[in-house]
């Protein structure tokens, strides 16, 4: 899943970055209004971690602008501010969460797995098909109940494939949701992924759409 985190503080930023990263997200950082609407514009996002204050616009312009622009993606703010005034302000421009600084780098991941879950229409974070279980919330995949070891992108790979179980997801929609700006969009990760997944889960639950992309076979 990929992350777009707004935060105009450079060290909190790269934190929450390496961070969210080390849990299986693709992030790309901004660090202010306007390069976070560049962003939006040019790529698609899973969440967005939108710090208030940040160099113009500011934290509550952007989500007016994106919101006015349909943009539907879930939106955690990021404040220190504590006020009701400006908590039901990001709520009513169209905010999905509010999370008060200093936070919980843990609960940070907790929110945003939980707004992602919501946006696919499945708040329960326990997904099951056939055989097959996966536990979002946990990060942890079974077989027949028996716990097979991943990675955190194979297990973000997995996901994709079976939150879109019956549809073909193309390459170019993987790449967009596990690589971020700082992987080498040349590599063969993508493909090294798919092998390991099938090492683990069967050769026959990933098939291959020739010129489409792959899909999950229950």
């Amino acid at each position: 899943m990929r992350i777009l985190i707004v935060e105009d503080n450079n060290r909190l930023r790269k934190s929450l970055l390496d961070y969210l990263r080390d849990e299986g997200f693709a992030t790309d950082g901004a660090a202010s209004g306007e390069e976070a609407l560049y962003h939006i514009a040019h790529y698609e996002y899973d969440a967005i971690a939108l710090d208030i204050m940040i160099p113009e616009p500011d934290g509550f312009e952007v989500l007016q602008k994106i919101r006015q622009a349909g943009v539907r993606t879930p939106v955690l703010m990021l404040t220190a501010r504590s006020s009701l005034s400006d908590r039901l302000h990001g709520l009513n421009t169209g905010a999905d969460d509010y999370l008060i600084k200093p936070f919980d780098m843990e609960e940070l991941v907790a929110r945003l797995r939980a707004l992602i879950r919501r946006a696919a229409s499945n708040p329960n974070p326990v997904i099951r098909v056939g055989p097959v279980t996966l536990d979002t919330a946990a990060c942890t995949a079974f077989i027949n109940s028996q716990p097979v070891e991943l990675t955190t992108r194979e297990f973000a790979l997995l996901e994709l494939l079976i939150r879109q179980r019956g549809a073909v997801v193309s390459r170019e929609e993987m790449t967009e949701h596990l690589l971020d700006e700082r992987d080498d969009s040349m590599s063969n990760l993508l493909d090294v992924y798919i092998y390991r997944l099938r090492q683990k889960f069967g050769k026959t639950r990933i098939q291959t759409r020739r010129g489409m992309g792959y899909q999950w076979s229950a």
